[in-house]
């Protein structure tokens, strides 16, 4: 009868390890689940700061403002108008300071032609 008492409070304690195994597992998965809840959004904004500072991102702005200027100025009138929305839409969370002159001078015309017909 002690052998079977020795034998349970062993398996019993096999049983209570594991379950604590699991529970300290759990817990560690669980902090990272909320450490990433955290500081997840606050690295993406860094990254994605960091993404609109580079010289792709600022270059490629450019371009296709540029490209979107030229199809302005060869768009029928009727198109004029959708054409100007899109590119003020465009660069309208944009530092302007950064595109080149021509293009400052032609998001400025927009707008007041935009606030004109308004």
């Amino acid at each position: 009868m002690k052998k079977i008492f020795e034998g349970l409070g062993i398996a019993v304690a096999v049983v209570m390890a594991i379950v604590a195994f699991i529970g300290l597992i759990w817990l560690a998965q669980g902090n990272d689940f909320f450490l990433t809840k955290v500081f997840a959004p606050k690295y993406e904004d860094v990254r994605r700061e960091t993404f609109e500072h580079s010289k792709a991102f600022n270059q490629g702005m450019i371009q296709e403002l540029q490209n979107m200027q030229f199809q302005y100025v060869k768009a029928e009138e009727a198109h004029k108008d959708a054409l100007a929305s899109i590119i003020l839409h465009r660069v309208a969370d944009y530092d302007e300071s950064k595109l080149p002159k021509d293009l400052q001078t032609f998001v400025q015309q927009l707008r007041r032609e935009r606030a004109e017909s308004k």
